[in-house]
């Protein structure tokens, strides 16, 4: 996937849960997001940018009723762009 085709928003969300996930070595959800990212948005809108990421292959999650964590792919993306 090309990240030009993310919106600013999305790339911003990308950078904010792989921050929180190195720091903090576990799976990231909306609610932290939506206090970490400062994009003023609900957790709703940001699960839906984050189920959009994941099915571009940016992210993953590990269980069903966990948060998300960086694929390899996400990994990469942050690199080459931030």
């Amino acid at each position: 996937m090309n990240d030009k085709k993310l919106a600013p928003r999305s790339l911003k969300i990308l950078k904010s849960l792989v921050e929180n996930y190195i720091r903090d070595g576990q799976p990231v959800g909306s609610s932290t997001l939506a206090r970490d990212s400062r994009l003023m948005v609900s957790s709703a809108t940001i699960r839906n940018i984050m189920a959009d990421l994941e099915k571009m292959g940016y992210l993953q999650s590990p269980h069903t009723s966990s948060g998300r964590i960086p694929t390899p792919l996400g990994y990469r993306l942050f690199v080459d762009h931030f």
